[in-house]
């Protein structure tokens, strides 16, 4: 199921930067400032400092990033008068700029520059780590991501020993592990991670990427039916097209076919069944759980749509469900068509068998001879044999005897050959008697 494997550049969310984001979020960073200060030392941010990072922070809103990196170098040319906490700040500013720009290696630099300044609010570090571990995720360094994640834990740790980890640290640590196609340790993160969400009092919807993770992961490590398990979270809470051909797909996978059907039956009803494979798939299982007429309606509508292009496989397959419906004379333009597409003999070879059983005799023979000539049969003896039954119903038992040797050659029709050739002959000699007699 390639449906399963994430990119390798993970879809995060936006980084969560905490401070700098905008001047409104300068005084956030204050407020939590003076919270801490009651458990910790942190320094002040001094009025100065915080008006020209003001000044930065107005120039990279109006997106003017050079203004702002100018008006950043001068507060830097003075970071030997500044504490922890205004050069901590005055990196973060670095760091957020460079980020909008997309300069992701400038901004990992400026932001661990942020969390070498110590003391700073426990909160503003936090953060910190937490936007350095999203950006090593993003740029495939899956190491450094696990390394600055379990940071921000030992800082928890420190400050709040009984906290759960949060489960968006665990859901991270998961990516970072599925990329390093550490599938079982990846497992035991997401896992812990969907299960604290689902069991939450306050009743939260675990995110959709989550469960995509999840269900990847368990695509890796070979559990089918956990797979299966995440699936049905999936349609049950977005439901989207590609979760339920998906669904029906590990179904078939499991081996529970009918369940697969009802499925993909389902998702046809919702209209969810529209790319010419899935519509082939579908109409494969109708096919295979012996109801042949709504696999060729199926695939005959999707031809007229313009889903299913009229190929060889496809004219192919409409004519064989067709024909096992015991719709033969819908099957005959199908295989006929098909036929004509075909490099080798062996759909005319089974048209001409449909002509038999229509009792068109002149045209079972003309197929079977053209089966002939296109030659790379899979079984040419019973081409003969349908020779040989075509000839005798049309009263030419020489030719029918002589194509019936020819089906005699052959193991798979040796049999079958044998008793028409007696049948044959004693018809043959029956009239022969007759035509005696009657000229005497």
């Amino acid at each position: 199921m390639s449906h399963l494997r994430l990119g390798d550049k993970m879809n995060i969310a936006k980084l969560m930067l905490c401070a700098a984001l905008s001047l409104s979020m300068l005084s956030q960073v204050l407020n939590a400032q003076e919270t801490e200060r009651k458990t910790q030392r942190v320094p002040t941010l001094r009025a100065k400092v915080y008006d020209q990072l003001s000044r930065a922070q107005s120039f990279a809103d109006a997106g003017k990033s050079q203004e702002a990196f100018s008006v950043l170098d001068e507060v830097k040319d003075k970071a030997s008068s500044m504490n922890s906490y205004e050069l901590a700040m005055m990196y973060n500013f670095y760091g957020f700029i460079h980020y909008n720009q997309e300069q992701y290696d400038e901004a990992i630099a400026a932001f661990e520059d942020v969390v070498k300044q110590q003391p700073i609010p426990t909160s503003f570090e936090q953060a910190t780590l937490f936007s350095l571990a999203q950006l090593h995720m993003m740029r495939g360094n899956y190491d450094k991501t696990i390394t600055f994640i379990e940071k921000w834990e030992d800082l928890q740790k420190a400050t709040n020993p009984n906290a759960d980890i949060p489960a968006k640290n665990l859901v991270l640590k998961a990516q970072a592990m599925y990329q390093k196609q550490d599938y079982a340790r990846a497992s035991g993160y997401i896992n812990k991670a969907v299960a604290q969400v689902e069991n939450s009092a306050e009743g939260y919807q675990v995110d959709e990427n989550w469960y995509v993770l999840q269900r990847a992961i368990f695509y890796e490590l070979k559990q089918p039916e956990k797979v299966k398990d995440v699936l049905l979270k999936l349609v049950k809470y977005y439901e989207k097209p590609a979760y339920w051909i998906q669904l029906a797909g590990m179904y078939g996978e499991l081996g529970d076919e009918k369940q697969q059907l009802s499925v993909m039956e389902i998702a046809y009803q919702l209209d969810y069944v529209a790319t010419a494979s899935d519509i082939f798939n579908l109409a494969q299982l109708y096919y295979y759980h012996q109801i042949p007429y709504k696999a060729a309606l199926l695939m005959e509508r999707a031809m007229q749509q313009g889903k299913l292009a009229e190929d060889q496989r496809n004219l192919t397959f409409l004519g064989q469900a067709w024909s096992f419906a015991k719709e033969n004379e819908k099957a005959i333009p199908a295989m006929m068509a098909a036929a004509a597409l075909a490099k080798d003999g062996e759909l005319d070879a089974q048209l001409a068998q449909i002509y038999l059983n229509q009792e068109q005799w002149s045209k079972a023979i003309e197929s079977s001879q053209t089966a002939l000539q296109k030659g790379s049969l899979r079984n040419e003896g019973t081409v003969h044999l349908v020779l040989g039954m075509a000839h005798f119903n049309q009263g030419d038992y020489t030719q029918a005897l002589n194509e019936l040797a020819e089906a005699e050659k052959h193991n798979s029709s040796k049999g079958m050959a044998q008793q028409w050739l007696r049948f044959v002959q004693s018809e043959k000699d029956t009239q022969e008697r007759l035509q005696a007699g009657l000229s005497s």
